[in-house]
C-alpha cells in the first residue's frame, strides 16, 4: 500500500491522555463506569466507534456515487463493545445504518454490503472482530 496520509497519536493508558501528533486531538482518557472507572474522559472504544462510523459513512458516499444513489440523509452509528475473550479481552461491533425510505430494500442492502467490503475499517476488522450490519 502507498500511504496517502498517516495519523499518529500517543497515549499513556486508559487513564491518561491521548494526543495526536498535530495537536488536533488532545483528550483525557478514563475507564467507563461499566469497567470500574469514573467515566470522566474518553475511552478507546469510543474513539474506535467514532472513527469507524465516520469512515463507514464516508466510504458509503463513495460507493453510492458508483451506484448512482443519494446518501445525503444516511446516518451511521457504530457500537463497539469490549468483553472477556479467553485469556484477555476482545471487541465486537454493531454498525447501525439508518437509510432514508428511498434506499430501503434490495438497493439499501446492496449499498451497505458493498460499503462493508470497501471501507478501510471494515477491511481491518474482517476476520478479527465480529461486525454485525444492521439496516434501520
Amino acid at each position: 500500500m502507498d500511504a496517502l496520509y498517516t495519523a499518529a497519536a500517543t497515549a499513556n493508558g486508559r487513564e491518561g491522555r491521548a494526543v495526536s501528533s498535530d495537536g488536533q486531538l488532545d483528550l483525557p482518557l478514563a475507564l467507563p463506569p461499566a469497567l470500574g472507572g469514573n467515566g470522566k474522559g474518553t475511552n478507546p472504544e469510543q474513539l474506535f466507534a467514532a472513527g469507524y462510523a465516520a469512515c463507514f459513512a464516508s466510504a458509503m458516499a463513495s460507493v453510492a456515487r458508483e451506484m448512482k444513489v443519494d446518501t445525503k440523509d444516511v446516518s451511521v452509528t457504530s457500537e463497539v463493545s469490549i468483553g472477556k475473550d479467553g485469556g484477555g479481552f476482545g471487541l465486537s461491533v454493531v454498525m447501525r445504518v439508518e437509510l432514508p425510505d428511498s434506499l430501503t430494500g434490495e438497493v439499501g442492502q446492496r449499498l451497505v454490503e458493498a460499503t462493508h467490503a470497501y471501507c478501510p475499517y471494515s477491511k481491518a476488522t474482517r476476520g478479527n472482530i465480529d461486525v454485525e450490519l444492521v439496516i434501520e
